[in-house]
């Protein structure tokens, strides 16, 4: 009896050590160092939201980045679904390949090789005949330390303004912020100048703006305004910037938006001055 209970003990530990080896759990991945670029994709061409203007496929060096499941709808990134992820690559050329429109026949609308740099980085189609404005990320990332609640976001101001279609504008843009010194009466700090002003295709660095949280025992969020004003050749203020609104009119720009404490944002000023669609923030938390 105990040569049979040996034996059967010893089969079932033979059964069991074959079932380990045929089902081994393998978590296959590359690894990612400095040098290794990384890049999040940025579709900023100046066109109607809508599934006639959704990029349907991307294709990075035949690698299949996005499809009609998750496209790529206009004024909007990937990855998505969640802030700080990139996709990654080997150093030298790649092939980028956007497509358009309907599923069953989609058009070829981008095609270019690109050099992607090392680490990572944000990559801004804003036309479809142009290399993409590529913009790295800091190393290390903005912080500040307290010992008491903070009162920092960072805001990363991109000026890819057309005037109307196929004019890229000429115009030096300095944004500027306020915020809300007391909640109670409503009072708001000056105006404050957000980085350098930027050309078209220029941005500035991650700016700190205050943030006076609304709810004490809160993570902490509150409103920041923005205004933009226009800098001339000898950098003088030469007033607001004037877009057309919904009715045709001209009107000074100016916006809102909420921040959180710690948190960084993409302020990226995308769209026609004078036209449909109109420029305005396309605002995107990086992290």
């Amino acid at each position: 009896m105990k040569k049979i209970l040996k034996l059967l003990s010893f089969m079932v530990m033979l059964i069991f050590l074959a079932s380990c080896e045929k089902n081994v759990v393998d978590f296959p991945a590359e690894k990612i160092t400095d040098e290794t670029p990384q890049f999040q994709l940025f579709y900023m061409v100046p066109l109607a939201t809508g599934s006639a203007n959704a990029i349907n496929k991307v294709e990075l060096n035949g690698q299949l980045l996005a499809n009609e499941t998750s496209p790529l709808n206009t004024f909007n990134l990937i990855p998505g679904g969640a802030v700080g992820k990139f996709f990654s690559t080997e150093p030298g050329t790649s092939n980028l390949k956007l497509y358009r429109g309907n599923v069953e026949n989609m058009t070829l609308v981008y095609d270019r090789d690109i050099e992607i740099p090392a680490g990572k980085n944000s990559l801004f189609i804003h036309d479809f005949s142009e290399p993409p404005v590529i913009i790295p990320y800091p190393t290390p990332l903005p912080s500040i330390t307290t010992e008491r609640t903070g009162t920092t976001a960072w805001i990363r101001f991109i000026n890819l303004m057309y005037e109307a279609e196929g004019e890229p504008t000429d115009l030096t843009l300095q944004y500027q912020w306020q915020y809300t010194t007391d909640n109670e009466t409503g009072d708001k700090s000056e105006w404050f100048d957000l980085g350098e002003p930027v050309a078209f295709g220029e941005f500035t660095g991650w700016e700190p703006v205050t943030v006076n949280k609304t709810v004490e025992i809160s993570a902490g969020t509150a409103r920041i305004d923005y205004r933009v004003r226009l800098i001339g050749a000898d950098g003088s203020d030469q007033g607001s910037l004037q877009i057309r609104n919904s009715s045709g009119n001209q009107v000074d720009y100016s916006d809102w938006w909420n921040a959180q404490i710690g948190r960084m944002y993409n302020h990226v000023f995308a769209g026609y001055r004078n036209a449909t669609p109109g420029v305005n923030i396309r605002l995107s938390t990086a992290h």
